[in-house]
């Protein structure tokens, strides 16, 4: 679930455990790259360098100048993701590099991570094109076949869960909650990147824009652990659930999938656990959030070992250091996980403040070389 959607309450507390991933935030005198294109984001504009550009790869230099934390994104006209660079904290800058085609777009920026943002249309030029060698054709096909067995295999497992909450068994819903996720965590990238799935599946109460209709998981999570009965609406929300879920599965095969996009995708999930697991914030009901941040440090590994043989030919230092950090970060949540195969993890109500910090450290240390594969990969 995207990082926006943070309460007003935790928000404040959300920007410490952000402070390194958001700007993976890079200081005031870093210049941007020859030919990048400058984003300068405000509270109330977003400033954009280049309103035409040629296709390739794209290099996008944003600074934000509000006062808010904010995220910048290249869509397509129908809203599609091209790419995204989210949790930017104030004063700070980020740099997104991204395959682009000759087309149409928009550049949007979220100041306090909400709404539809404020954009500005640009257009990218024919004549050159992204080059890809035979390694990079490769990794983009072994991520698309993994993502698309990640959606085939969650929508069994969330058939027992939502026939268990038709069935109105609370207990057996429960245990399938945590478990009917995984899939969706390790691939959110990809989901989020159509736009109109994750806030029907995946949002939170404070996540909904006005008039919106609370569904997913979340709204039954709520259901489950806070209200300890099931609603009048529950089994409709099932059904939905398994609807929505089910749309999802049969569009992630259409799903823009470049190499870039797995680089910054697996830096998304970075940001996703950075933002709403080690707040406790994504599962706050339940406090199974250490499952999902399991699941999201597999979906970035999984993106990170497709593309390694491309980076470690053009960066081998920085191959060497996301080695090592996944490792260490890994062996921080086996801590927490029952068995090497188990993904029954301690309630996260139970993890200190202390032991927070030193997962939150951990994924910092893992979020700043990671920000830069996109840029290895595409050297």
């Amino acid at each position: 679930m995207r990082p926006a959607r943070l309460s007003v309450v935790t928000a404040t507390a959300a920007v410490v455990a952000l402070t390194v991933v958001t700007g993976c935030a890079e200081k005031s005198d870093t210049k941007a790259g020859d030919g990048a294109v400058q984003v300068i984001a405000k509270d109330t504009s977003c400033e954009v360098s280049k309103k035409e550009f040629p296709a390739g790869h794209v290099e996008l230099a944003i600074e934000n100048k509000g006062s808010k934390v904010t995220e910048v994104y290249l869509l397509f006209p129908d809203d599609r993701i091209v790419t995204e660079r989210e949790n930017i904290g104030p004063g700070t800058k980020a740099k997104v590099t991204a395959e682009v085609k000759a087309g149409t777009y928009e550049i949007a920026c979220k100041p306090g991570m909400k709404g539809d943002g404020i954009r500005q249309k640009v257009t990218v030029t024919g004549g050159r094109t992204a080059t890809r060698s035979p390694e990079m054709d490769a990794a983009v096909a072994a991520y698309r076949k993994y993502v698309q067995e990640q959606a085939d295999e969650t929508l069994p497992k969330v058939k027992v869960f939502t026939d268990a909450v038709r069935a109105g068994n609370i207990e057996a819903a429960k245990k399938a909650y945590a478990p009917s996720r995984i899939g969706w965590e390790r691939t959110e990238p990809v989901a989020e990147s159509f736009g109109d799935i994750d806030p029907k599946v995946d949002v939170r109460a404070d996540g909904l824009e006005p008039g919106q209709k609370w569904t997913g998981w979340h709204r039954l999570e709520k259901e489950l652990w806070q209200d300890k009965k099931l609603g009048k609406d529950a089994t409709v929300l099932a059904d939905t659930l398994d609807k929505d879920l089910l749309d999802w599965q049969k569009r992630v095969g259409r799903a823009e999938i470049t190499p870039t996009s797995m680089a910054n995708g697996a830096k998304e999930l970075l940001d996703e656990v950075a933002s709403g697991k080690v707040t406790g914030e994504e599962e706050r009901y339940s406090h199974t959030d250490l499952v999902d941040f399991k699941a999201n440090v597999e979906g970035a590994q999984e993106s990170y070992e497709l593309l390694k043989p491309v980076a470690k030919k053009n960066d081998p230092a920085l191959v060497t250091e996301l080695d090592k950090q996944f490792a260490a970060l890994n062996k921080l949540l086996d801590q927490y996980r029952d068995g090497a195969d188990s993904y029954e993890f301690t309630s996260y109500e139970k993890v200190g403040k202390e032991q927070r910090k030193e997962l939150s450290d951990g994924v910092n240390a893992l979020a700043e070389p990671l920000s830069k594969l996109a840029a290895a990969v595409v050297k």
